[in-house]
């Protein structure tokens, strides 16, 4: 793959970055990743390139205001072939189809050294505010960079900038996770002179040096020198600093050069000369690691409860993410009164904004106070999971624990002051237990969890029935049956509601009404609950005025109790012919 090196008047205002095939790309000053922000000679947005058939289609943008020079001539369309090169300003376009070619068998070098961690911290640096100011930039290249590659792309030019003998950097990695025999992966690299031979690393130097989890550097001289074991034949010195932490299992920097005038030739050269480069080294890639881990916590942080996060520690967050069939309790929470109070509230969008955040922030945090995962937001509604990233055998209970918690939240708020961020709204709850595939999607900086499968279908249909059911909270037959069979139910009661068939199903459902206890809850007693399933069990056997009978022996208070009256009503007390106890709905 060709790259495109871009320089301007500055050593530090460059970049390398890789061209796909046929994929038009805008250069200017504000072009996110291929930006050129140093030069006031260059447009926003001055020309658009397009690699295709061996070649870089370059086209001058209609609101470009300086010229683009191809051959010492202003053009405004033209040609690029590798090692050509094109000027905007007092910024260099240069075109590379250099290649990368590790080498497995680079020779032994004629003198070795290896830094220890506590040795580099021990030393002082000579020019060490030149040093420091380069690692100063490290923090917002990591928080600027939008992905992994543009993140390779700036380490590189950061390695370059801070080691200024170095005329070859590149991030490696070894994918395979094998330090013994594993093919090195460049990530990315970058020669200081837009040198178009090929990339030609040590594998034995990389392994050596992620082996022992500590830098090496190798000297090469002499007859040795000639082989083409680095990135090039007047190359004669190598090192490599390894990467720690999760974040950065198996990479590594890598940089070469060789001896200039000024200096001793490698062969009068001692390792340790390069202590100063090494620790530089060393703390960019301390510093990395770190911050790494950071945004690796950071992602965690924004779907895991602390408990989940704590169990999982110390565990690489691409394993822990991946995506697998796994069995899970969903729950789907939706905000009702919302649509009512954005008309009402027309005038202070922004007031009903910060409450529906409120509500919504009601959800997720009972949801991760019960160990669950936020799996998703739908407008003003959210869906939360348990049973991943961990397996968890009560993840029922605890899906029913988090909507009884909800729904009190909820309750409190109508019985206080209409100030409340909750007053005026009302929630639906459905809850379905099933088999899942739960995990990421989406990239590592730009993730998303979420749980696929009829399972979450369910229980959002269910939540949705929770407004023909007048019940704030359903749960499918799956989930009531881990409840009962559970002995930590405490707090939690159940009542089988009907066996229906929604609307886009054809399988029918047993669904049950989630309650409190009896001392939260008392306008539904134990004893009310008994008699509404001697009711439901009439109509299911055809006994549909002795359920009528039943049913007005519950309070007025008890909602759930009108659907089926009307249903009874709706049909003269009289059971359609072919009854099976299945409503449809």
């Amino acid at each position: 793959m060709p790259d495109l090196i871009v320089q301007g008047s500055q050593p530090q205002f460059r970049w390398r970055r890789g061209l796909l095939p046929n994929q038009p790309i805008v250069l200017g000053r504000t072009c996110g990743n291929w930006s050129i922000p140093w030069d006031p000679q260059i447009s926003r947005q001055h020309v658009t390139v397009r690699w295709t058939k061996g070649a870089l289609e370059v086209q001058q943008r209609d609101e470009a205001s300086n010229p683009v020079y191809f051959n010492g001539r202003p053009r405004n369309r033209f040609s690029l072939r590798p090692n050509q090169h094109f000027v905007i300003g007092d910024t260099t376009f240069t075109l590379i189809d250099a290649k990368v070619r590790v080498s497995a068998q680079a020779p032994r070098p004629d003198d070795q050294q290896t830094f220890t961690t506590d040795f580099l911290q021990s030393i002082r640096f000579r020019h060490a505010d030149q040093r420091i100011d380069v690692l100063s930039r490290l923090p917002g290249i990591i928080a600027r960079a939008n992905n992994d590659q543009e993140l390779f792309v700036q380490l590189v030019n950061l390695l370059l900038g801070g080691v200024p003998r170095a005329e070859a950097a590149a991030l490696v990695n070894l994918p395979s996770g094998s330090t013994a025999n594993g093919d090195v992966e460049v990530l990315h690299w970058d020669h200081r002179d837009n040198s178009t031979a090929a990339f030609t690393p040590s594998a034995r130097l990389i392994r050596e040096t992620l082996q022992q989890s500590q830098s090496i550097v190798h000297v090469w001289n002499g007859p040795t020198k000639q082989t083409g074991f680095t990135q090039s034949e007047s190359f004669d010195w190598a090192f490599c600093t390894p990467l720690v932490g999760e974040s950065c299992r198996n990479w590594a920097f890598y940089l070469a050069g060789s001896m200039d005038s000024t200096t001793l030739p490698a062969s009068q050269t001692p390792p340790h000369e390069f202590q100063d480069d090494v620790k530089f080294t060393e703390l960019a890639a301390t510093t990395l690691s770190n911050l790494r881990e950071v945004r690796r916590s950071e992602r965690l942080n924004q779907f895991f409860s602390p408990a989940v996060i704590d169990a999982l520690a110390g565990q690489d967050p691409d394993d822990i993410l991946a995506p697998r069939e796994v069995d899970v309790s969903v729950l789907f929470c939706d905000l009702r009164g919302f649509a009512r109070h954005s008309e009402q509230e027309s005038d202070d969008l922004f007031g009903l904004l910060n409450r529906v955040s409120d509500a919504l922030g009601v959800m997720t945090g009972e949801i991760l106070q019960q160990g669950g995962v936020i799996g998703d937001f739908h407008g003003d509604a959210a869906m939360g999971f348990w049973g991943w990233p961990l397996r968890q055998p009560d993840s029922a209970l605890r899906a029913c624990r988090a909507a009884n918690a909800i729904q009190q939240n909820f309750a409190a708020a109508a019985e206080d002051d209409r100030q409340h961020a909750l007053s005026g709204f009302q929630v639906g709850i459905g809850i379905a237990s099933g088999r899942a595939v739960a995990g990421k999607i989406g990239t590592v900086d730009q993730v998303k969890v979420t749980v696929f499968g009829p399972v979450v279908n369910l229980a959002s249909r269910l939540e949705s029935l929770t407004k023909s059911l007048h019940t704030p909270v359903l749960v499918d037959e799956q989930t009531a049956q881990a409840i009962r069979s559970g002995s930590a139910t405490a707090g939690i009661r159940l009542r089988r509601v009907a066996r229906v068939c929604p609307a886009g199903l054809t399988t029918p459902i047993d669904v049950c009404e989630l309650l409190p206890s009896g001392n939260e809850f008392p306008e539904v007693s134990d004893d009310h609950v008994a008699c509404y399933e001697m009711a439901l069990e009439a109509f299911e056997e055809g006994e549909w005025t002795r359920a009528i009978e039943l049913l007005h022996d519950l309070p007025a208070t008890d909602q759930v109790k009108d659907f089926l009256t009307v249903y009874i009503a709706q049909h003269n007390r009289t059971p359609p012919t072919g009854w099976d106890r299945v409503i449809r709905l």
